[in-house]
């Protein structure tokens, strides 16, 4: 099965260029149908261009708080440069506190 998820620029590039390995989002309906060895195609919604990865691990937890202390953030989309900085709460501009309470949270892990 393919999933579709759309992603803006940076993160887009970091996933294309293997930097980022883990995507994280909301544990919501949609989210729940995603399968190890199922694909992804993310669409950059910059520009349109796809890239398609394949789902190796699924990390799932009550909230964002959780999930920054077990994975590692490295793989997430930080950088070395703002990873000493990198708070739950970043989360917060796509995810509010009530829906991370209401479904949790999960990390993707792709390759």
């Amino acid at each position: 099965m393919k999933h579709y998820m759309k992603l803006h620029s940076s993160p887009f590039e970091m996933i294309k260029s293997g930097k980022k390995t883990i995507e994280l989002r909301l544990h919501d309906e949609k989210r729940r149908q995603i399968k190890v060895g199922e694909k992804i195609v993310f669409t950059n919604t910059l520009n349109g261009e796809t890239i398609e990865k394949i789902v190796t691990k699924l990390h799932k937890f009550n909230n964002f708080e959780e999930l920054y202390e077990s994975l590692p953030l490295l793989d997430c989309g930080y950088t070395e440069e703002d990873v000493d900085n990198a708070h739950p709460s970043d989360m917060e501009q796509y995810y509010s506190a009530e829906e991370q309470k209401k479904y949790g949270v999960i990390g993707i892990e792709l390759c």
